[in-house]
């Protein structure tokens, strides 16, 4: 028999789950939430690397033979955006159907078959562009990664340390992004798989690349990761929700509000780092730039992993306006370094600013999700107050994984649409520059946003 106060299980499944009962989480609770928070952080980190592989890869094919065109190019960075995006729909609904503990293991699984195409894929100079197309759509299981496991990680944490909890596993996780582009320049350097890796590809500058590297250096990580995710984590019965039951969050007014929020901090983060080696190669051909811009991304995960505590303190509503501010400013930066781009130190300006603009996005990104569940907690007491407060409890903590995780989805299409608006944009006038007017119009509306709703006084909903 079992009382509130231990976590009682069956096999990998917890019976009886109440985090924020302090008893129950000092005599087990948390020791078991932290587990798991610490499978899925390299399981979030290794899917980020997949996902955004190909930032670096683009850059390195002209090097090798495949003569593409640079909005060829900018289509390959910006397709795992648009697959990743749409796969996290479909993924933000799948933990309480399937559990944490299944979907983690088969959606990390899952980012072998990208990893390992590539590795094939760019060993062959016949390989026809639209394999190259459709490798970099697979890449994007690695973007649907996002959404199952925040919702994941939300039912482990309590309100008190859920914003924590979720800026560690997103900001880690996040990471993979820098991880990725610091790793791949160097291992592609180098035959490090021996005869089993493949033979090297001859470059233009009369040198040698094992391309084929940047898949297959995840492999065996990836096996590692998803035994460790089958052997390691947690189902939660009471997480367990049909379709239906989660869909009432499309009812929800504040779930489409915070999309438009989230869409500009993590849609930005995401897309900026899916688009910045390319456009900084191009934009300034004569730095050997890829051997500096992981720094961007990890910029965007520490300060995200590192600030939750900011908007617990202050207001995630307050910390996510500021923030817009801050972005604004930061693409006026990088127009005006763009504008005397041939002037000694343009670069340095120009990749100052990009920093600035990361460090912001990866603030927002945590006071955005911070956001979330003080915004449901209220919105589900107002809207079902037939509800007893155990209730009230159990589905303010559902509908906040489902919009945590749809917010998330919504927002990814930012890895499409920045690389693709810089293609774009480059093909319409000659340079990025109406593609960053555009982002910055849209963080003025997302400044109007965040004040009319939750910041003003008198807010409908403060936070």
């Amino acid at each position: 028999m079992t009382t509130s106060h231990t976590v009682a299980t069956s096999g990998h499944v917890l019976t009886d789950w109440h985090p924020d009962e302090p008893d129950f989480w000092a005599k087990g609770g948390r020791r078991v939430a932290a587990k798991n928070l610490w499978i899925s952080i390299p399981c979030l980190l290794l899917a980020f690397s997949v996902w955004l592989v190909w930032s670096v890869v683009v850059a390195k094919l002209p090097a090798i033979g495949f003569a593409y065109t640079t909005d060829e190019l900018f289509w390959l960075a910006a397709l795992p955006g648009l697959s990743g995006a749409t796969l996290r729909i479909f993924y933000s609904f799948m933990v309480p159907i399937f559990g944490g503990r299944l979907w983690t293991t088969l959606s990390t699984a899952s980012l072998l078959i990208p990893a390992v195409g590539i590795g094939f894929a760019v060993q062959n100079p016949e390989t026809p562009y639209a394999v190259f197309l459709g490798l970099a759509l697979l890449c994007g299981f690695g973007g649907g990664n996002f959404a199952s496991s925040m919702a994941n990680i939300s039912f482990f944490y309590p309100k008190k340390e859920k914003g924590h909890a979720l800026a560690l596993n997103a900001g880690l996780g996040n990471a993979g992004v820098s991880v990725m582009q610091f790793v791949v320049p160097l291992v592609i350097t180098a035959g490090v798989f021996g005869a089993i890796g493949g033979a090297p590809q001859a470059t233009s500058a009369g040198g040698q690349l094992w391309l084929q590297n940047a898949g297959f250096v995840w492999v065996p990580f990836l096996v590692i990761a998803t035994l460790a995710a089958w052997f390691g984590m947690n189902d939660i019965a009471s997480a367990k929700a049909s379709f239906k039951e989660q869909s009432i969050i499309f009812q929800r007014k504040h779930n489409w509000v915070m999309c438009i929020l989230y869409t500009g901090t993590f849609g930005s983060f995401i897309g900026y780092s899916a688009g910045f080696p390319l456009l900084a190669k191009t934009q300034f051909p004569e730095i050997n730039s890829l051997q500096f811009v992981f720094l961007g991304p990890l910029v965007g995960a520490l300060s995200r992993a590192a600030t939750g505590w900011v908007s617990d303190k202050f207001g995630g509503g307050r910390v996510t306006f500021w923030t817009f501010l801050v972005m604004i400013v930061a693409v006026a930066g990088v127009l005006f370094f763009l504008g005397i781009k041939t002037q000694p130190g343009a670069f340095w300006g120009f990749f100052a600013m990009f920093m600035l603009l990361f460090f912001a996005t990866g603030v927002g990104n945590a006071s955005t999700f911070q956001m979330i569940p003080t915004i449901l907690r209220q919105e589900v007491g107002r809207l079902m107050p037939q509800l007893s407060e155990q209730q009230h409890l159990r589905q303010s903590e559902r509908e906040s994984a489902a919009i945590i995780a749809f917010t998330s989805a919504i927002a990814a299409y930012g890895a499409f649409f920045i690389p693709k608006a810089y293609g774009t944009s480059i093909s319409l006038t000659g340079g990025p520059e109406l593609a960053l007017y555009c982002f910055m119009a849209f963080y003025a509306v997302c400044v109007v946003i965040t004040w009319f709703y939750y910041t003003r006084r008198n807010a409908s909903v403060p936070c």
